[in-house]
């Protein structure tokens, strides 16, 4: 670690999954890391309780995916199914199995399966990783008040909530994973555009224990209640009765502070009987809105600072642990001298189109909600009432299969025209919000495998760069990886002698990159290891110099 004469290398504004991330991908890579939380502890916001299988395979990278399945008040079999039902007590409308790729069955596509647990829970998961990471320190009731920065670093005040007391810390880079209504955005003078208030939504957390037992639609991650009453969704937070329900679309009309939450759950639910303790109230307003901007000199914006989306898919909190781990390797290379100016600018240039993508997936989910499946006589007994709701269960499944089914968007993004991305002449795997097509074409994830050592291919890649040679020896390699110690380039050499490779990245070499996405690949290695080596690490321009060239290995 180059010594910067700052206190601390990078100095991140929340702790709350997206800045609890970035520490941990920093300070497993040797970064002194502080981060700040004006509130006193995790876990305030509930919302989030889908952890996805991109975001599960960073925590296995970090050693902590079973940690999260230990402490997980969501038991290990309990079924990642959905059912959409008029009512807990009427008929069901339709059922989708394995939603959101929850199911612990192995899967050649992905090493760690998703997995239903409520957003604190991964939190405190995190912080706990985190503060055990020599060099990291978090400090809760302590606000970011100002920052400046200049060409050697940036200067911030931060006080202390307890006591008003304020001090200066002096960081080389400042990340704003500080959320909605971030004050690190508001200061480097980044806006969001794109459109506000789609509708106003109530989240209730409760306590009924007996609920789960006065239904007849089984076990279930979420339940949504199609009725012209009150359109709403439930779903379990722990297996001991603790639950949300979330009214979309509230009309206007309607103040939530005037409404008794407990009638507004029987009202939904038609369990009217049930006895109900509420936990929590969270009124929330949907939008679709990006920053003009991510980053400004050494501050960097990630997670809702920089962009924001209804919540039904599930991509939010995930898309910024990806925020998290794109920035914090670059970051750590950039502090550790093997990193060119190339490679910080390219975190704004690879991550806005997969959050442009993944947003215009959340809208389209967001446009079809329990509001706009009801149809009149829904409820209704008898032949007209069955055949209605055999023709909303049918749209249902036609509608609502994109929501559930997410493969291509959580693995299928990839990073088009990156600076640090070496392109192949090869024509990128088709986009599809469902169908993930595995694919080594340069930007992509990496295609994954599990090895007849039955351990994952993911698990064998190093922690910097990685050459994975996919037929023959790492012995093929010794020049290149002789060049990248010279240039202070961490590299690992990885030759499974896995006969399944050659087809599955459709190449002899592939050079995949700390998030394990792939930067280049070829049947032969480059004739200049030193300049692909360059690009790939932002040390040179794009177009600067010509394409890299291969020569036989």
């Amino acid at each position: 670690m180059k010594d910067s004469g700052n206190e601390i290398d990078v100095l991140i504004a929340g702790a709350g999954p997206v800045g609890l991330a970035a520490a941990i991908e920093l300070g497993s890579r040797g970064v002194r890391c502080l981060v700040v939380e004006r509130n006193d502890r995790v876990g305030y916001a509930p919302r989030a309780k889908t952890t996805n299988v991109r975001t599960r395979e960073h925590l296995r990278r970090w050693g902590i995916a079973d940690r999260l399945r230990e402490v997980s008040p969501i038991p290990r079999d309990y079924p990642s199914n959905v059912v959409f039902a008029t009512r807990m007590t009427g008929p069901r409308l339709a059922r989708f199995e394995n939603a959101l790729n929850g199911s612990p069955a192995r899967n050649d596509l992905y090493s760690e399966s998703a997995q239903w647990v409520p957003q604190y829970v991964l939190e405190e998961v995190l912080r706990e990783h985190a503060a055990s990471l020599p060099g990291v320190s978090i400090s809760f009731s302590t606000e970011l008040a100002s920052f400046k920065q200049d060409g050697g670093g940036v200067t911030s005040e931060l006080k202390d909530l307890s006591t008003g007391k304020v001090e200066q810390v002096r960081s080389a880079y400042l990340i704003g994973a500080d959320g909605a209504r971030s004050l690190v955005r508001d200061a480097i003078g980044a806006t969001m555009t794109g459109d506000r208030a789609y509708s106003r939504n109530y989240n209730i957390i409760f306590r009924a224990p007996d609920l789960a037992s006065c239904h007849a639609h089984g076990e279930a991650i979420m339940y949504w209640m199609i009725n012209e009453e009150l359109p709403s969704l439930l779903g379990p937070m722990d297996g001991q009765g603790l639950w949300f329900f979330m009214v979309t679309k509230l009309a206007n009309d309607i103040d939530p502070a005037s409404v008794d939450p407990v009638a507004l759950i029987r009202q939904g639910t038609g369990l009217h009987d049930l006895e109900i303790e509420i936990v929590g109230k969270d009124p929330w307003v949907a939008h679709k809105l990006v920053a003009d901007r991510y980053e400004e000199g050494r501050v960097f914006l990630a997670g809702d600072a920089c962009h924001l989306h209804p919540p039904f898919g599930g991509f939010g909190m995930n898309m910024g642990i990806g925020d998290a781990v794109d920035l914090g390797w670059k970051l750590a290379a950039a502090l550790q001298g093997w990193g060119g100016p190339e490679l910080l600018a390219s975190y704004e240039a690879e991550r806005r189109q997969v959050h442009e993508r993944t947003i215009a997936e959340a809208v389209i989910n967001y446009g079809v909600l329990g509001n706009q499946l009801v149809r009149p006589g829904l409820e209704d007994p008898g032949p007209l009432g069955e055949a209605t709701r055999r023709e909303v269960g049918e749209i249902i499944e036609a509608t609502k299969l994109r929501e559930f089914r997410t493969l291509g968007i959580v693995l299928g993004s990839r990073y088009a025209d990156s600076p640090v991305i070496v392109p192949d002449g090869s024509e990128p795997p088709p986009e599809h919000f469902m169908l993930y097509v595995p694919s080594a074409h340069p930007g992509c994830l990496a295609p994954h495998l599990w090895l007849n050592d039955g351990s994952s291919l993911y698990d064998n890649f190093g922690s910097g760069f990685t050459l994975l040679v996919t037929a023959g020896e790492t012995q093929q390699a010794a020049g290149f990886a002789a060049v990248a110690e010279h240039l202070g380039i961490p590299l690992t050499v990885l030759a499974p002698g896995d006969r399944r490779l050659p087809a599955r990245y459709a190449a002899r070499f592939a050079l995949i990159r700390p998030d394990q996405h792939v930067a280049w690949r070829s049947d032969a290695l480059p004739a200049d290891a030193a300049e692909l080596l360059a690009r790939v690490t932002g040390a040179i321009e794009k177009g600067a110099v010509a394409p890299v060239s291969a020569t036989a290995a």
